[in-house]
């Protein structure tokens, strides 16, 4: 069994590597530095929340850790029988918990007041940001672990007063709301010279998404879809975002900070992410990836999925593919085109990868608009058609009748907009939350493979709380042992 790593070690106080200097007894200990006074600048603030930034970049980049299911093979799934591993979802859940314990330290020092002498206006900026990155790691955790611990600015000590218990679900998506409010209110529309800084545009386009999920399962709060409508139809009225006129243009390294992109986790070229494999040659020095053989591309893909060539890769340049008995089609979306042969081992990308895209905002609209007026508007329908307009490489805002939907009730209208964000957003870390919030999986299953997972049920929507935490929060999510 996989030890689980422990919760109490990434809400213990924030402390800088470093810092601690020894000191004789009869010394004034000005060499130590403590979490409740180290902040003192916005840039020691700022380098916080990018030490935060870089915890996402662990749980998000590999590409694995939100497939679900990725690497689970035939046996298993068609008896049923397959046994999660104790430390499934562990990384996770360490991960966005190390992210926010250095966001919360940040919001610590403010509300103490450390931030002496600066004008008001960049400690609010401060706390936007710090509040946009703590809303995004509990969406991100209540949606995986569904109730998790809630810890905002005070982090209680963990041995004297450990986390003993988990927060309703209802209660961090109040938290989520506010502090994506909040950002809304504070945040900048754009940062000089420091793109991909979060903006008041990615917290409503991330807010949009929290209502959208708050309406549908496991909350069924419907009277978000109208929120989420109105949030949505802010953006496309603002005209501050666009799509890209070009389908093989959007994922271009010249648009990763373009008009579509409107928040993400950003590269560059002197601090490449790591541990990208699933969006670069893997290291078995074959193609990795996704499909049969090498014509299930051409035979099936080309006549479904127009976004084929601007989204999956068959063959990369300079690159040979060598003999690997599970060769895939490859995901286009993160490559990087001029990597060299010499490189495509060290699973690095400079690529961005996108949370939050425009595309992503006009399908949230679609979806909104029809769960919210009862049956899609002329509005909503204009919504899906530009971006399946653009998937054809055809004028975003003239109709075409080729490619545009119409006429559909309010079911079919949702499935088919569900059905494009897949297409649209794949690889994007959103199809497994979609397919949460919908409760798909027993659909899906019965359409692809019947025969597979016989015993699906409403439990295997949620990871499992890492062992080790469950056993000190005295609960687990329903179907798993916890042992």
């Amino acid at each position: 069994m996989n030890k689980m790593k422990s919760l109490k070690k990434y809400i213990a106080p924030l402390l800088l590597t470093g810092v601690l200097a020894c000191q004789s007894l009869d010394e004034d200990p000005k060499g130590f530095t403590s979490p409740d006074n180290y902040y003192a600048t916005i840039q020691q603030g700022e380098a916080a929340l990018t030490a935060s930034m870089n915890a996402l970049w662990d749980a998000w980049a590999p590409g694995y850790s939100y497939g679900y299911g990725n690497f689970i093979y035939d046996d298993q799934l068609l008896d049923g029988d397959m046994v999660i591993p104790s430390d499934f979802g562990s990384g996770l859940w360490d991960q966005h918990y190390k992210a926010l314990n250095n966001v919360n330290g940040v919001l610590r020092a403010i509300k103490k007041g450390n931030f002496k002498g600066i004008d008001q206006s960049e400690i609010d900026g401060l706390e936007a940001q710090a509040k946009f990155l703590r809303g995004f790691n509990y969406f991100a955790l209540v949606r995986l672990f569904g109730d998790v611990p809630l810890i905002t600015e005070d982090l209680p000590d963990p041995v004297t007063n450990p986390i003993k218990e988990r927060t309703p679900s209802t209660a961090v998506y109040d938290l989520i709301v506010s502090d994506f409010q909040y950002a809304i209110a504070n945040l900048p529309t754009g940062w000089d010279g420091q793109p991909g800084k979060p903006t008041a545009g990615a917290a409503k386009g991330l807010l949009t998404k929290v209502y959208l999920t708050m309406a549908t399962a496991p909350l069924n709060k419907t009277e978000n879809y109208a929120k989420a409508r109105d949030l949505a139809a802010d953006l496309m009225d603002d005209g501050a975002y666009s799509l890209i006129e070009n389908v093989e243009d959007v994922f271009k390294p010249e648009n990763k900070y373009g008009p579509e992109v409107m928040w993400g986790f950003n590269s560059t070229s002197d601090d490449p992410a790591t541990d990208a494999h699933i969006w670069t040659p893997s290291v078995m020095d074959g193609w990795g990836d996704a499909s049969i053989d090498p014509t299930w591309s051409d035979e099936w893909l080309k006549t479904t999925e127009p976004r084929q060539d601007a989204y999956l890769i068959l063959e990369f340049d300079g690159i040979p593919y060598t003999d690997f008995d599970e060769q895939r089609p490859f995901v286009k979306k993160f490559t990087v085109p001029y990597i060299t042969q010499d490189e495509y081992e060290s699973g690095q990308t400079t690529a961005n990868l996108p949370i939050i895209r425009y595309a992503d905002v006009l399908l949230m609209y679609a979806e909104a608009a029809n769960m919210a007026n009862g049956a899609p508007t002329p509005e909503a329908y204009e919504a899906i058609n530009q971006v399946r307009r653009r998937a054809h490489n055809l004028p975003i805002s003239t109709p075409d009748a080729s490619v545009d939907l119409a006429g559909l009730s309010k079911e079919a209208f949702d499935d088919a907009v569900i059905d494009e964000r897949n297409h649209e957003l794949c690889f994007e870390y959103d199809r497994w939350f979609d397919i949460i919030r919908k409760r798909l999986l027993v659909k899906i299953n019965q359409v692809n493979h019947p025969d597979y997972l016989p015993n699906i049920t409403d439990d295997d929507y949620l990871y499992p709380i890492p062992t080790y935490d469950a056993k000190i929060l005295g609960s687990q999510n329903p179907g798993y042992t916890g042992e």
